[in-house]
């Protein structure tokens, strides 16, 4: 196994996750910051496909706060119901609809303070509406980006805010907003949780842990 410096091996991740993905679409179906928005809080302990598949019946109903909150609590449940936490879910986007109504003339805001003050909308899923609907460089940190930081040697692994800090240091800001997504491709291809070979991973076979799992 290789030794490299922490700066050598953010580079040799950036130089590989750019030849393997060069393009990286943003994996939940959205068409403006408000689906965004309302897609990335239902993507809790959900995967993306289960969101995707879902999203199209919520927003065939209502796809802006106006039409949300004319909807109740309960309507908003039955149909998000298979992405899991349904009560909580449908509370937070039945709230946060009616606060962007009241505070943003309908609309997103684009300040991360004002996103995290919104029901059910913690500091990842704020990261990536700013991301991914502003383009304003953030690097949200979940808990695969979170253990792939820890194996590539690029954090200590103590929890994802000094994950994020930790790799907001050693890459280009201008680079965030690709490379959060890169990493959670390469995760789910190359780098899973569990049954992971760093032998055949292409970043873990040359930097990483001994005691890599």
């Amino acid at each position: 196994m290789t030794i490299m410096s922490r700066k050598d091996r953010a580079k040799f991740v950036q130089d590989t996750l750019d030849r393997l993905y060069p393009e990286t679409p943003v994996p939940l179906d959205h068409k403006d910051a408000y689906t965004l928005l309302v897609a990335v809080l239902l993507s809790a302990q959900c995967t993306d496909v289960r969101v995707n598949q879902i999203t199209p019946l919520l927003f065939a109903r209502a796809d802006n706060p106006f039409d949300m909150v004319k909807l109740t609590v309960e309507e908003i449940e039955n149909i998000i119901r298979p992405c899991g936490l349904g009560p909580a879910k449908s509370k937070a986007i039945h709230r946060l609809s009616e606060i962007l109504i009241e505070q943003y003339d309908g609309k997103v805001p684009d300040k991360i303070s004002h996103l995290e003050a919104l029901p059910g909308v913690g500091h990842k899923t704020a990261s990536v509406v700013m991301a991914q609907a502003f383009g304003v460089p953030a690097f949200p940190v979940d808990t695969h980006i979170h253990r792939l930081a820890y194996r590539w040697c690029l954090s200590t692994g103590k929890n994802v805010a000094k994950t994020e800090h930790d790799l907001k240091s050693v890459f280009p800001k201008h680079t965030w907003n690709k490379l959060h997504l890169q990493i959670i491709f390469f995760g789910r291809e190359y780098c899973p949780a569990r049954g992971h070979d760093p032998a055949k991973c292409p970043i873990c076979s040359v930097i990483g842990r001994k005691n890599m799992k």
